[in-house]
């Protein structure tokens, strides 16, 4: 287990926490006026925040760190856990993994997906491999997302990591 895989664990008080403070928010940066992402091809602001997001709009970081929290819990974790039976009990750094997945490509997808299949299986660490299997933005492999769904670059954990490392 690499150390700053240790440290996310150690730190971490819940799903939620680990995937917004280990996972979003380094890899989805700070941006505190919309701007226009040219792989989704939709306004974002804050950490990758589309959901009514229009040209010119600008955010503080304390609005931007309450929207993420906000939104993360009821739009992404609790929805997850009405599709994955007994979501809640599975590992934390699973967990996390694919929250910060499906606040990246949407919960059907999450789901619909092998990697919830496998999670359903109790096969997690399978699991956390099929999640690298989300890599493309406009039907393009991206060097970014490989590097968020496996294991990071020099600054940042990669969803894999964190998910392998809490099995």
């Amino acid at each position: 287990m690499s150390k700053r895989a240790k440290a996310a664990l150690a730190g971490a008080v819940g799903a939620v926490a680990l995937a917004t403070t280990a996972l979003i928010q380094p890899w989805e940066g700070l941006v505190l006026k919309s701007h226009w992402d040219r792989y989704a091809k939709i306004w974002d602001i804050c950490y990758g925040e589309t959901k009514g997001v229009t040209a010119g709009m600008v955010k503080t970081k304390a609005e931007c760190d309450a929207m993420l929290d906000k939104r993360v819990m009821q739009d992404f974790y609790i929805p997850l856990t009405r599709c994955i039976a007994r979501f809640e009990d599975k590992p934390l750094s699973w967990q996390a993994a694919a929250v910060s997945l499906s606040y990246n490509v949407g919960v059907g997808e999450v789901c619909n997906s092998t990697a919830a299949r496998l999670a359903r299986e109790g096969r997690y660490k399978e699991s956390c491999q099929a999640m690298t299997r989300f890599n493309r933005a406009g039907g393009e492999v991206v060097g970014g997302l490989v590097k968020r769904r496996t294991n990071g670059d020099a600054t940042r954990i990669g969803e894999q990591e964190l998910c392998e490392a809490g099995l």
